[in-house]
């Protein structure tokens, strides 16, 4: 922690507004590493060896060394709160990545002009046995898409929403962090991409008054520069939970982990910042989303391939292009939600004046 004679750089963050410029995009994207192996089988032939090669994947130690001093995040109240909650079990790697379909036709309902033929009799997706599990559970806050999570998500999951440009992801984040002030609750929305006023500029389009949310203490809006916040991430993970708990916040957002990630060159170093940091956002306690940009190889992978295996949930927004259909659609699929049972079905979605709008009956095949 810094002396309390330096100024601190998050109130600066709050009182200062300073436009940002949009960082270029990278071109690489990793994809991690599978293991392959092969058995040999005895028969009446000679026997032949087949080697099996491994390849080591997974998230490095943390690294030590220091990064440049900086008072991270200063106090977001002047009271203290509840201490942060216990961090969530770090997730076991998935296999994010599925086969592109080559032609992908859409129906939807006769009373919509949106291109989809709704389906009536179509099933829910879930499973007919019930998933119990004694732990608390949230709806994200995005009607549709809550439908398709059987009893919500665990409360104080580490999220991830993965999309390519123009698909919705600070608005998924925007409208996430607005059912928790709509049922009086606190938020935080950190963004390396847009300026604090046209955040609130946007929520406010949508018919959210995150202004007054702001003025009345339950919401704050933090918008940082990536490499400051790269700069000062060692100082940042060590505060964050304690500033979290002192807030009192029941939800924060991080828009978008993607440029986070451009700051490390090296993608050893880049796993391991962004694993630690992934698991400073678990010790704060607190139900997290971060967007991410999709990869420009497959929708279903973010852009380095390394926050889907670090997070509990991962939400998929995706262009749909079918060669019968002049225009382009959107559809969102849940890739996965640790300790929840849930629809695995693509779903088309709009985005509205009132945000997102998720078609459960509709049916992609």
């Amino acid at each position: 922690m810094a002396e309390d004679t330096e100024e601190d750089w998050f109130e600066r963050a709050l009182a200062e507004e300073p436009d940002q410029d949009e960082p270029a995009e990278a071109d690489e994207s990793g994809v991690p590493d599978q293991d392959e192996s092969a058995e040999a089988d005895e028969g009446e032939v000679p026997d032949q060896d087949e080697s099996a090669e491994t390849d080591e994947s997974g998230v490095p130690e943390p690294d030590e060394s220091d990064t440049a001093e900086s008072n991270a995040f200063p106090d977001l109240s002047a009271e203290s709160g509840s201490e942060a909650g216990d961090s969530a079990a770090e997730t076991p790697a998935e296999d994010a990545f599925g086969a592109e379909a080559d032609v992908i036709d859409i129906d939807v309902s006769e009373t919509e002009s949106f291109g989809f033929d709704l389906d009536e009799g179509a099933e829910d997706g879930l499973d007919e046995e019930e998933y119990h599990a004694d732990i608390p559970r949230i709806n994200v806050g995005i009607e549709g898409l809550d439908a398709m999570i059987q009893e919500g998500v665990p409360d104080r999951s580490l999220m991830a929403v993965i999309g390519g440009a123009g698909t919705g992801k600070t608005t998924f984040a925007l409208q996430f962090l607005q059912e928790a002030l709509r049922n009086d609750g606190k938020a935080v929305f950190i963004t390396l991409e847009e300026n604090r006023e046209r955040i609130l500029r946007s929520a406010s389009q949508k018919g959210w008054d995150f202004e007054a949310a702001v003025a009345d203490g339950s919401l704050a809006v933090l918008d940082l520069d990536p490499v400051d916040m790269a700069n000062s991430l060692t100082s940042i993970r060590s505060e964050l939970p304690r500033l979290v708990g002192d807030f009192e916040a029941d939800r924060l957002v991080l828009d978008s982990v993607s440029l986070l990630e451009m700051m490390y060159d090296d993608q050893a170093t880049r796993r391991t910042e962004i694993y630690d940091f992934a698991n400073a956002l678990k010790r704060a306690g607190v139900t997290t989303l971060v967007t991410s940009e999709a990869s420009e190889e497959t929708a279903y992978a973010s852009r380095f391939g390394i926050i889907e295996y670090l997070t509990d949930a991962v939400f998929v927004l995706q262009y749909v292009r079918p060669e019968d259909f002049q225009e382009t659609r959107l559809a969102v699929e849940i890739q996965k939600i640790r300790d929840a049972n849930h629809a695995r079905e693509s779903k088309p979605y709009e985005l509205t004046s009132g945000g997102i709008e998720v078609y459960r009956d509709a049916t992609i095949f």
